[in-house]
């Protein structure tokens, strides 16, 4: 496994600048964000290291110049919006948009692109599903012509007001990763696993990792500690941020001997990638800096 981090957390840094922070650092890969250029809508959206909409011969020669100095990978391109949202010209910027980073990826000798499903979080599972069907089916066929693997990060995305109460991503549990894999069954249609957004669903990671092993794309080593006095008083059906926290790996509840131990077991070798969304490390760059050094530090306990 290549042990490496989410290049969201450097929205003010380069992308040459992130892949000499990655050596310098001792980390072997990176997975780096390709939103449009543009303002976010939200924590950690927005950051465009790479513009797939103007990546030309000599972009593509810039970017594997770095990758080849630094000594750095790119795990995979990443970028996270709502293709099942309401508004059909919405949903259909963001399907634009992810299709042009598949046709990307092969420019720069990559296999894998991590996005989101995406749901309307206003209606029923039934009916999203049925949104699913009408709009993934062509991403993946797209993918499949390009020799792209899509890896669907499994994030509930059930954090603000604006996201209850259904959350804007579908496929948050085994049980929907195996009506997803049902209704596309493309060996180009897998997971971008973070054990975080199990834990405080109460869903084993580990075992989650030995059932779906095979599908199994990328990795996103992200801690998460839940508040169980919290809990207590406010339940289950509250809004998930009211019990739970986002961690720098280590410092949260995820087990990772069990974690590590269900990835070796299924035979993963792939990318292994710290998403750093710890607002405890968050006040300035060096801190960020800071946070990802301590995870690589941690990790390495179980990858060397």
């Amino acid at each position: 496994m290549k042990l490496g981090f989410v290049s969201a957390i450097f929205p003010d840094l380069s992308f040459e600048q992130v892949f000499h922070f990655a050596a310098e650092s001792g980390f072997a890969t990176v997975e780096v964000m390709c939103w449009p250029m543009g303002k976010a809508d939200r924590r950690y959206a927005g950051v465009t290291h790479i513009d797939v909409t103007s990546l030309g011969d000599t972009e593509v020669k810039k970017i594997n110049a770095v990758v080849q100095k630094q000594g750095v990978s790119i795990s995979a391109l990443g970028y996270y919006p709502n293709p099942l949202c309401a508004n059909e010209k919405e949903a259909g910027i963001y399907i634009n948009h992810l299709k042009q980073i598949i046709s990307a990826a092969p420019k720069l000798g990559l296999e894998v692109v991590n996005t989101f499903v995406g749901r309307d979080h206003t209606r029923s599972i039934r009916d999203n599903w049925s949104l699913f069907s009408e709009r993934w089916p062509a991403i993946v066929k797209h993918a499949e012509s390009c020799n792209v693997r899509i890896g669907i990060e499994h994030c509930p995305m059930l954090y603000s007001e604006d996201e209850w109460p259904g959350g804007k991503n579908l496929p948050v549990s085994p049980k929907m990763w195996r009506e997803m894999f049902d209704r596309i069954s493309s060996p180009n249609f897998g997971l971008n696993f973070d054990p975080s957004h199990l834990i405080w669903q109460f869903i084993d990671p580990a075992k989650a990792i030995c059932d779906f092993g095979k599908r199994i794309f990328h990795v996103h080593a992200k801690d998460v500690r839940l508040d169980r006095d919290k809990l207590h008083d406010v339940g289950i059906l509250a809004n998930p941020s009211e019990y739970h926290t986002p961690k720098l790996p280590g410092l949260g509840d995820v087990n990772w001997s069990q974690f590590f131990s269900a990835l070796t077991d299924v035979g993963y070798t792939g990318p292994v990638c710290i998403e750093a969304e710890d607002r405890a490390f968050e006040s300035a760059l060096e801190d960020r800096k800071r946070g990802l050094r301590q995870s690589k530090r941690f990790l390495e306990n179980f990858l060397s």
